[in-house]
């Protein structure tokens, strides 16, 4: 038997190849476990005091929290008690990381008689917006007209990964992926995420833009004993995060309005 002749065969590898060993290399999620809601922001922005606790709950503040992997099986009595009324867990991260710890800490939460919702650790960097709002609603992200849970959240913040803080994106690609995010999760649950941010990071990374304030919640980051300016666009923050720390397990937060509001925003 004749040798099959490989000259064209051969050629043809030849020129696949170099496709082959350009595919890009698995995306890195080795801080995933670690990567919270303001973890970076706490890191880059810095702590600067709390605000005054009795001026805020005066004023109709509700204090809730926000809880990751990070914090490992909580007790949902124990800080229902402290006086916890809502929360948002960290469901997702890019399309590649799942919190081992969502259904202990969501369910947890939901059965201590907590308002909660899911959040996603947005990454830019890995794949599209609509293909990571996808992978958050069925991971857990997902939202229910129960009046006890939250619309879901989407994290944008200081890429953890690389010393490009903006994920190698400029103003207007940053403000195209957050826009094909939050139309994705609209179209899938019929309710806007809210996005979570810090008003340095936006400036820095959007160009300030206004496009989402009259259509998403802001849920705003800032360690300080005044909130200070709100991104464009909003007139107001729908959920402020004080601290890193505090009586509550995880980062502190004040939603702003009574705890009837909080049910209000869950009711849709």
């Amino acid at each position: 038997m004749r040798p099959f002749p490989c000259l064209a065969m051969c050629a043809g590898l030849a020129l696949i190849a170099p496709a082959i060993s350009a595919v890009p290399a698995t995306a890195d999620y080795s801080l995933a476990e670690n990567n919270r809601a303001g973890s970076q922001i706490a890191a880059i922005e810095g702590v600067h005091g709390v605000p005054d606790h009795g001026r805020y709950a005066a004023e109709g503040q509700t204090l809730g929290h926000d809880v990751s992997g990070h914090q490992g099986a909580v007790d949902w009595p124990a800080a229902a008690g402290a006086g916890a009324k809502f929360v948002y867990v960290k469901a997702t991260e890019g399309t590649g990381f799942t919190n081992p710890r969502f259904g202990q800490q969501y369910n947890g939460a939901h059965g201590a008689g907590l308002v909660r919702g899911a959040y996603h650790f947005a990454r830019p960097d890995v794949s599209g917006g609509a293909e990571q709002a996808h992978y958050f609603v069925d991971n857990g992200g997902g939202w229910s007209g129960d009046g006890r849970t939250l619309p879901g959240a989407l994290d944008v913040e200081y890429n953890p990964y690389s010393d490009d803080k903006c994920y190698g994106r400029d103003a207007a690609g940053m403000t195209a992926w957050i826009k094909d995010f939050s139309d994705t999760y609209a179209q899938r649950t019929g309710r806007a995420p809210a996005i979570y941010t810090s008003t340095s990071w936006w400036k820095k990374c959007t160009g300030d833009t206004a496009a989402f304030g009259g259509t998403n919640p802001l849920w705003l980051a800032r360690y300080a004993p005044e909130i200070g300016p709100l991104p464009a666009g909003w007139a107001h923050q729908s959920i402020w995060q004080w601290a890193d720390a505090g009586a509550l397990p995880g980062d502190q937060n004040y939603f702003n309005g009574t705890e009837d509001r909080v049910t209000a925003m869950a009711g849709g």
